[in-house]
């Protein structure tokens, strides 16, 4: 599973800037959720091999009763339970503030590993600044410079030390006989709780999401017609006749973890309001993840046709990106639609693992070729060669051949619908790599 690091800290430190550092990239992942997410901004990275969760919080000031503040005072409380570590962000150019001790007076109680990051330190790695951030009791401060990059590295591999990290877990080959882990995914209210219920024929706790305690993932096997299924639950279900927050019982961190161990996810759209901003980033980081997707749109039956109209408009503008997607109409209050649901969780399955030879894939790129070469960049001209299965879940292949470099992004999707007919690969994303050969003659002085 992988771990979630918090970054906190007052406000203007510079937190979002070493989110983007982090992350390298500013499109974080964001859930659109009234009274939730306006300052809490999830994203994807990686270092050396090792992805994790980063989890961007507005400026914290703990003991503000009431107000904006106190929402975002809230929303960075739930992003430190949610945490496996914690990087309190400082300013070193502006020095040690009084709100810096509230927060470390905070974290303190929490029992989670922190790690003080001085930022904005650059040419201050020795100054005597530093030392007045001992005062905090969180540690020796790791002077660091979110806009030049400075000292990030060795701030993430400190905060990253503590938790187990297994380099060849990736590279195994899948278990034929293993349980097939299927996510539901969707914002509150979807009704996933009521299709896990569904599935498993009965009405019982399905998971229990202790405060403190939401990134544990809930797994509830299930087996259907000889197959296997592990259900990774991410609704925070509870039992009836008690009311809860919605910040507890949506978790982010712990949808997005659920969705980066399942093998396919199922994303639940309610058909009665149409796909939200919240359902497309969902969406997107499942594509991200390379997971198996399958849509199904929940409450069918309670719409109309003007909202049947509304529905396929807002698929068609905010999740186009995931045509491949086989798209059902299910109720799972009803329990309609779920047989063909679960042929379309097999389907993605088998696609997102689907054997492709070499010599077929090759005979394929070869076929491409001969129908539509790729268009020229200037004197060079894209000579693809051969081409081999790099990986499953989502299927990856690798093209080698000579400037590959210059295929554009049109040709790589000519190849992927080639390959996807063929293979008749269904709620997969696909990925395709190319390799070039290197030129004997670049190394040769003139």
């Amino acid at each position: 599973m992988k771990p979630v690091i918090a970054l906190v800290g007052r406000a203007n430190v510079g937190k979002s800037t070493l989110f983007n550092r982090i992350t390298k990239s500013r499109d974080a992942i964001v859930a659109d959720f009234a009274g939730l997410t306006r300052d809490r901004h999830y994203g994807d990275a990686r270092l050396n091999g090792r992805e994790f969760i980063v989890v961007d919080t507005g400026g914290f000031e703990p003991d503000k009763p009431t107000g904006v503040v106190a929402e975002m005072a809230k929303q960075t409380r739930q992003a430190v339970a949610e945490a496996d570590a914690v990087i309190f962000v400082v300013d070193v150019r502006n020095g040690l503030a009084a709100q810096d001790h509230d927060i470390a007076r905070f974290l303190r109680t929490q029992h989670k590993k922190v790690l003080l990051a001085a930022n904005k330190a650059e040419g201050m790695v020795e100054s005597p600044l530093l030392a007045e951030f001992h005062e905090l009791g969180i540690g020796d401060p790791h002077p660091i410079s979110a806009a030049h990059g400075q000292g990030i590295r060795s701030l993430l591999e400190a905060a990253l030390e503590d938790f187990p990290f297994d380099e060849d877990a990736e590279e195994a080959e899948p278990d034929p006989d293993a349980p097939i882990r299927l996510a539901v995914a969707g914002r509150p209210n979807v009704g996933k709780s009521t299709l896990i219920n569904a599935w498993l024929g009965e009405e019982r706790l399905v998971a229990f999401d202790q405060p403190g305690t939401t990134r544990d993932a809930i797994s509830v096997p299930l087996e259907r017609e000889g197959r296997r299924f592990e259900l990774i639950d991410t609704a925070g279900l509870r039992r009836k006749g008690k009311v809860f927050e919605a910040i507890e019982k949506f978790s982010v961190v712990k949808t997005l973890q659920a969705i980066a161990d399942a093998n396919v996810v199922v994303l639940m759209v309610d058909a009665t309001i149409g796909v939200s901003e919240q359902d497309a980033h969902i969406a997107g980081y499942v594509l991200e993840s390379g997971r198996a997707v399958v849509l199904a749109l929940n409450k069918w039956d309670a719409t109309d046709e003007y909202q049947r109209q509304q529905l396929q408009r807002s698929i068609e503008s905010r999740l186009a990106f995931l045509k491949f997607a086989p798209l059902l109409q299910i109720s799972a209050r009803k329990r309609t639609g779920l047989s063909a649901l679960w042929k379309a969780i097999l389907q993605a399955h088998a696609s997102a693992t689907v054997k492709m030879p070499t010599p077929v894939l090759t005979r394929l790129l070869i076929d491409a070729v001969q129908h539509q070469a790729p268009r020229r960049d200037g004197r060079f001209r894209p000579k693809m060669r051969y081409a081999h299965q790099g990986g499953m879940n989502p299927p990856l292949v690798v093209v080698h051949g000579n400037s590959l470099e210059h295929i554009t992004d049109a040709y790589k999707r000519f190849l992927e619908g080639r390959f996807r007919e063929h293979f008749k690969l269904v709620g997969t994303p696909m990925r395709i790599e190319f390799r070039s050969a290197k030129n004997p003659f670049d190394d040769r002085s003139p």
